[in-house]
């Protein structure tokens, strides 16, 4: 058997000493000695599998097309198609047939991820999907965002630790997919078809992240699959896909396109941030609006104290005033009797010692004159005590309380309206008078009519009107000057005249 497979390895070696095949990279995987193993396929129209080799290139060769492939930003993956130089080996101990692969064309597969990026991006634009998903309009307030990445990626952790730094309140909703290798395609476009299809989501925008790769890493989001995706999705589609220098085809279908997931967290935080300093000032604004009229407010409050102050100030030097005049004139009417009775005693004394006749004359003279100054004096003392007591009614009258006590009266027509003038009644009209000791009701009489009143004979309660007791006419003081006439179309049939100051001193 050994025998067999070691002549099998030589025809082999001889027939295929170098050939050139081109295929798919699948299931690629390192071992432990640094060999890489994986297996060379060729697709039908149909993705059928039509061709399948076994290849293997030996940690030498493989440290030298790692460094080739790295140049051109490539590196060997799943899903890779590449052109490659080796010769066919047989391993007798396994029985398989392989390819050792000794040269690897980068040109190749670049040509291949080129050629297929055009043809995707012909095909977007034809079905007018280049600029779908960026018509859509981004919420100024994206906080319900859906997260489609690796989990436990750097770019999952990166992603969320920039959001979770900022303080606002994200809401994230997370769905796994794989981001590179044969599996990304099937489980981004799965991501974004099950977003679309849960209406109850309603995340204002949907992120798709990775971390850094070279091109051959990212050639799953120059699918056509995941750009159609992307372009027909619902809602605005960011994207961070971790590469500084070339752009995918989902970078240019998606709504907002980044360098990396860090710049997405702090692109979305940024666009909060401005709308929370926006409403920030929106406040302020509304506080200073609120704030100015109560500011306003408080300055009239402010001045109406003081006047008020004020006013106390000079109500209380008024009657201090007053007070002072009070006790002047006090003292000048005792000084002025004292000196009366000195003269009266000095009078008296020379009277005693004069004749007769002459003490008569003197004390008729000096009874005169004690008269005259008594009378003087007396008539001093009624002027400072009527003027006193004028101060005092004008002190008194200031507080506003006091109005209607000084002989002013409110009349009103029936229908509550206040009058000011004769004319505004007509003959036979009520009315009601408001005076310091109640309520009067009162009719109109044509032409001089005399006043007709109706009295309660106590004061009616606030709110109510009083019921007549008596009707009769109020008592007229004839005034000092003739009263002014009416208007010969109505006269108020009650007036009321104040009695003159100091008529009743006089009278006493």
């Amino acid at each position: 058997m050994s025998q067999l497979c070691g002549e099998i390895r030589e025809v082999l070696a001889e027939a295929f000493p170098a050939v050139w095949v081109a295929g798919e990279v699948a299931r690629c995987k390192q071992g432990t000695r640094g060999h890489v193993y994986f297996e060379l396929i060729e697709k039908g129209d149909d993705d059928s599998i039509v061709g399948k080799l076994d290849a293997v290139i030996w940690n030498a060769d493989f440290q030298r097309v790692k460094r080739m492939l790295a140049a051109t930003d490539q590196r060997l993956a799943d899903g890779v198609q590449i052109r490659c130089r080796g010769n066919l080996d047989f391993y007798g101990a396994g029985g398989r047939l392989q390819l050792t692969i000794r040269e690897v064309d980068p040109a190749f597969t670049l040509g291949l991820l080129e050629l297929r990026r055009r043809e995707t991006l012909a095909a977007l634009a034809a079905a007018g999907l280049m600029d779908r998903n960026r018509a859509l309009e981004l919420p100024e307030l994206p906080l319900a965002l859906a997260l489609i990445t690796s989990e436990g990626s750097a770019a999952y952790h990166d992603f969320l630790s920039g959001l979770r730094e900022s303080g606002y309140g994200f809401r994230v909703l997370f769905v796994h997919a794989a981001v590179q290798g044969r599996d990304a395609e099937r489980e981004v476009v799965s991501a974004l078809r099950v977003l679309a299809a849960l209406a109850g989501a309603r995340v204002d925008c949907a992120v798709v992240i990775r971390g850094g790769g070279s091109k051959t890493d990212l050639a799953a989001f120059d699918s056509r699959a995941i750009a159609e995706a992307i372009a027909r999705a619902p809602f605005p589609v960011l994207t961070g896909l971790g590469h500084e220098i070339d752009r995918s085809i989902a970078d240019l279908v998606a709504h907002t396109a980044l360098k990396t997931p860090t710049k997405v967290a702090e692109f979305l935080v940024e666009r909060v941030a401005r709308l929370d300093l926006a409403v920030a000032e929106l406040r302020r604004a509304l506080r200073r609006e609120a704030l100015a009229p109560l500011a306003w407010a408080r300055e009239a409050l402010g001045r109406a104290e003081r006047g008020v102050s004020l006013a106390r100030l000079r109500l209380a030097g008024a009657g201090a005033h007053v007070e002072e005049h009070a006790r002047a004139l006090a003292r000048l009417g005792r000084s002025a009797l004292r000196a009366a009775g000195r003269r009266g005693e000095e009078v008296r004394a020379r009277l005693a010692l004069a004749a007769p006749r002459g003490v008569l004359r003197a004390e008729l003279e000096r009874r005169r004159r004690a008269e005259r100054a008594c009378g003087a004096a007396r008539g001093h003392l009624r002027e400072a005590r009527a003027t006193l007591q004028g101060l005092e009614r004008l002190a008194a009258q200031l507080d506003p309380q006091r109005t209607l006590e000084r002989g002013f009266s409110v009349t009103r027509d029936a229908g509550g309206r206040l009058l000011r003038h004769p004319a505004q009644v007509s003959s036979g009209d009520a009315l009601l008078s408001r005076l310091a000791g109640g309520l009067l009701r009162s009719r109109v009489e044509a032409g001089e009519a005399a006043a007709v009143a109706m009295a309660s004979g106590a004061t009616a309660p606030a709110g109510e009107i009083a019921e007549p007791a008596l009707a009769a006419k109020p008592p007229m003081i004839a005034p000092r000057k003739p009263p002014r006439r009416p208007a010969p179309s109505a006269q108020i049939a009650l007036e009321f005249l104040p009695a003159p100051p100091g008529r009743e001193e006089e009278g006493r």
